[in-house]
C-alpha cells in the first residue's frame, strides 16, 4: 500500500504545542533570513547608532552640495554628544564619528543642521543650508584621526557623494570655510576655534581619492 502522508497530517498537528513549536520554528528562520539580508544589503563595516539632535532648522531642506569636516575637541563622544543636542548651545552635526568608527548619526543629509556658522564655500554664504557636517571625536591637534575614524567617515560618505554628486572640492574644513567668510567680511568679528589640522585634512582626503 503506497504512503500516504496526508493521512498523518491530522495526527501531526492535533497536537497544540507542536504546532506551537512549528511556528516558533518558522518564526526564527523568518527573522534570521531577513537579518542576513539587512547585514548583506548595507554592507556597513562600522555600527551606527540613533542619536537625534533638536538643533535642526525647521521645515528646511538641505541642498547637499558639500561636506564640512570638523573635529569635536571634547574628551569623550559622550560629551559631544550632549553639547551637539543642547538646545541652549545652538550647535549640531549631521554626525560624530567616535575613535572605534562607530558613527552616531545625529540628521539625516537632507537636514540643515548648525554646524558651520559664519562661513563660506565657491563664494556662497551660509553653509549649513547646502552642506554636511562631519564631527570627528578628538582634538586632531593633540592626536592624529584613527584609521577607524577615517575608515568609517569614508564609508558614510561615499554614497552620500554619489546620490547629491558632490564634487570632492567640495570636501573641505570648518577653518577653510570660515576664513574664507572673514577674508568676503574683514571688519566682521567672526568667532575662532580651534578645528581638524590642515595635514589629517590632506590625508582623509588622500584616503577618500583612494577609495573612490
Amino acid at each position: 500500500m503506497p504512503f500516504q502522508f496526508d493521512e498523518l497530517m491530522p495526527t501531526i498537528f492535533a497536537s497544540r504545542s507542536l504546532r506551537v513549536l512549528l511556528c516558533l520554528l518558522a518564526t526564527v528562520v523568518v527573522v534570521a533570513a531577513v537579518a542576513r539580508h539587512q547585514s548583506q544589503s548595507d554592507g556597513n563595516k562600522y555600527r551606527e547608532v540613533s542619536y537625534p539632535t533638536p538643533n535642526i532648522e525647521p521645515d528646511t531642506l538641505n541642498e547637499v552640495r558639500g561636506v564640512v569636516l570638523h573635529h569635536t575637541a571634547e574628551t569623550t563622544a559622550a560629551r559631544s554628544l550632549e553639547i551637539l543636542s543642547n538646545p541652549e548651545r545652538k550647535a549640531s552635526s549631521h554626525v560624530v564619528i567616535d575613535y572605534d568608527g562607530t558613527r552616531y548619526i545625529m540628521a539625516e543629509p537632507d537636514s540643515v543642521t548648525w554646524h558651520a556658522g559664519k562661513s563660506l564655500l565657491n563664494g556662497r554664504e551660509a553653509c549649513n543650508f547646502f552642506t554636511i557636517g562631519i564631527e570627528f571625536q578628538g582634538n586632531t591637534v593633540e592626536r592624529p584621526l584613527t584609521k577607524d575614524q577615517v575608515s568609517s567617515a569614508i564609508e558614510y560618505l561615499l554614497p552620500i557623494i554619489r546620490k547629491y554628486d558632490i564634487p570632492l572640492e567640495n570636501i573641505v574644513t570648518h577653518e577653510m570655510v570660515r576664513k574664507a567668510y572673514k577674508r568676503a567680511h574683514p571688519d566682521e568679528r567672526v568667532y575662532n576655534k580651534c578645528d581638524i589640522t590642515p595635514t589629517e585634512y590632506r590625508r582623509f582626503m588622500k584616503a577618500l581619492r583612494a577609495a573612490m
